[in-house]
């Protein structure tokens, strides 16, 4: 590691390395086989009251990535679209694909089929795996495409025989998930590790330094870019999670509870890969949506030992009524991710989970994405992302000089170097000059140094709000809505002004239908100066959220009050 300030290792606990051996495998494929071999007999994965072992996972996955080889003549570099919810098909094509040498592409199975269309276009996937229920909108799409070959999943298709047979003919005959497709220009799944009996798979050759994943960025500013992830990044972005939270974890004997979508990197590195390593039982949630189904399957896996989500599942579990009697006796490990956790819903999940705190996780799609995280000895919520990961080199600069920042308390925009840092955009050179600073991968975020070396998040700079003259945090003013009794969701953006340039708009999602708008600006103003107060405050039954339920403020903005 190159001589750079490192004014977190103070704060590190004495079992947390400083560094990390980043070969920690070859490549993905060999983490793969290293966990099923140890872990063959322990259950992997749980899905719809079914089970699948570590070595149903590897018996699978090796007749699925020989099909891919032999049939589908599917080459080293190839790319195979992934566009599946958390079902056990989506680790076994992964892993597939992996095996092949091929780059998976992640796309979200909410997507609408221009959505879709954009992403399979620009990264010239030949191959997809998607589920029945959008294959009629995959094959609309598939002569602007470069596919060549669909292979379509049931949901039922890793469960057992009777179940299988039961949820198939259900979904297709008595709902309307699937609409009706032309089998005959699709492969169905089970038909691959079918066909694929008596065939050789012929391994190859994969280098550490090899694109694994071509993970797309949420497009937040335009066009989506796909981040080219090599297996060294994820398997480094493995060995610094285990760094960081190893020592509070027993491999062989966790279970995680996967909510969030795999095909997002948060999940699909930590809720995927590194919950492989540990050869943790992974019980995957379908749709997170139906909240009692959640947490019945809670209620039935109760070993659940690791817990990861986003604000907004977090606020789900303090706001259900029977929450605190969902005995998870061995819960150990709560990781918050993907957007920021408001301090009222850590406080309230503290306390309803018997004193286990969410541990602030922080990163980008372009860094695999762990870059920060509260370490496992923090017994409480403090407001910071934590600490850099073993490995990564952190610093903040002055967002108009560029000139390095490290007083505490002083703002500017944070940007990291790491091995689990992309390698670029694909087939986009401009986007990726753009987004480093020599060498450095600026974040867009606004950060400050914090005591002992811990980091904070102040706001994304695009998102800062310019009230006459002074620099406003939308963050922070939720983080201080959001503690109030009666608020159960909250968000604020920036609308223009003639008198201030820009003034504050609070959107509320009430708790107590009682609450108004006098209520809230009598709190607000216990806690914000004057030019931080909202000007204009609606009350709304919901807020636009991505599929990990990140607030999108850009939806509200397009749709801002005019003032």
């Amino acid at each position: 590691m190159e001589l750079h300030r490192t004014p977190w290792f103070e704060s590190y606990p004495q079992d947390v390395p400083h560094t990390i051996n980043p070969k920690l495998y070859d490549n993905l494929p060999a983490l793969f086989d290293d966990s099923c071999q140890k872990y063959g007999n322990r259950k992997a994965f749980i899905s719809l009251n079914s089970s699948v072992t570590y070595n149903e996972v590897y018996e699978k996955t090796c007749a699925l990535a020989t099909y891919l080889q032999k049939v589908l003549k599917a080459k080293k570099g190839d790319r195979l679209a992934v566009i599946l919810p958390n079902v056990i098909q989506y680790p076994i094509s992964v892993f597939a694909a992996l095996k092949c040498g091929m780059q998976v592409v992640n796309i979200n199975p909410l997507y609408t089929s221009h959505e879709i269309l954009g992403v399979l276009r620009d990264s010239g996937a030949r191959i997809v795996v998607c589920l029945e229920s959008i294959t009629s909108e995959v094959l609309k799409i598939h002569d602007q495409t470069y596919l060549d070959y669909i292979i379509s999943c049931s949901v039922g298709d890793c469960l057992s025989p009777m179940k299988r047979a039961f949820v198939n003919f259900y979904l297709r005959h008595f709902t309307n998930m699937v609409p009706k497709y032309d089998k005959d220009k699709v492969i169905m799944f089970n038909n691959c590790l079918k066909e694929a009996a008596g065939r050789d798979f012929d391994k190859v050759e994969i280098d550490f330094d090899d694109i694994a994943f071509l993970q797309y960025t949420g497009g937040t500013t335009g066009k989506p870019k796909g981040a080219m992830l090599s297996h060294g990044n994820i398997i480094s972005n493995v060995a610094q999670a285990d760094g960081m939270y190893g020592p509070r974890l027993h491999k062989g004997e966790e279970a995680i509870l996967t909510a969030l979508p795999l095909y997002h990197v948060f999940a699909m590195t930590i809720n995927l890969m590194f919950a492989f390593y540990l050869g943790c039982t992974n019980l995957l949630i379908i749709d997170p949506r139906k909240f009692d189904d959640l947490i019945n399957q809670l209620k039935k896996n109760s070993d659940i030992s690791i817990i990861t989500g986003v604000n907004t599942l977090f606020n789900a579990f303090v706001n259900y009524k029977l929450f605190e009697k969902v005995k998870l006796k061995h819960l150990r490990l709560v990781v918050g991710g993907g957007t920021a956790v408001q301090s009222g819903v850590a406080q309230r999940f503290l306390k309803a989970s018997g004193g286990i705190p969410i541990l602030e996780g922080y990163g980008l799609t372009e860094c695999s994405p762990l870059c920060c995280v509260v370490p496992y000895t923090q017994t409480e919520y403090n407001g910071t992302i934590g600490l850099p990961t073993p490995s990564t080199l952190a610093r903040i600069v002055n967002i108009e000089t560029g000139e390095e920042i490290w007083d505490k308390g002083v703002a500017g925009e944070l940007e990291f170097k790491g091995p689990q840092v992309m390698k670029g955009y694909f087939e986009n050179s401009k986007e990726t000059e753009n987004v480093f600073d020599d060498g450095w991968l600026r974040t867009g975020d606004i950060a400050q140094w914090c005591d002992g070396g811990y980091l904070k998040i102040i706001d994304r700079i695009k998102d800062m709000i310019l009230v006459s003259g002074f620099n406003v945090f939308p963050t922070e003013i939720e983080n201080v809505v959001s503690r109030f009794d009666k608020v159960l969701e909250c968000a604020v953006i920036g609308v223009p002004s003639k008198t201030t340039g820009e003034s504050i708009k609070l959107y509320i999602i009430r708790r107590d239908p009682t609450l108004t708008r006098e209520e809230v600006l009598a709190y607000c103003k216990k806690y914000l100066t004057g030019y931080k107060l909202p000007k204009h405050i609606e009350f709304v039954e919901t807020l636009p959220k991505s599929p990990v339920g990140k607030v999108l403020r850009r939806y509200l903005k397009q749709n801002r009050l005019k003032v």
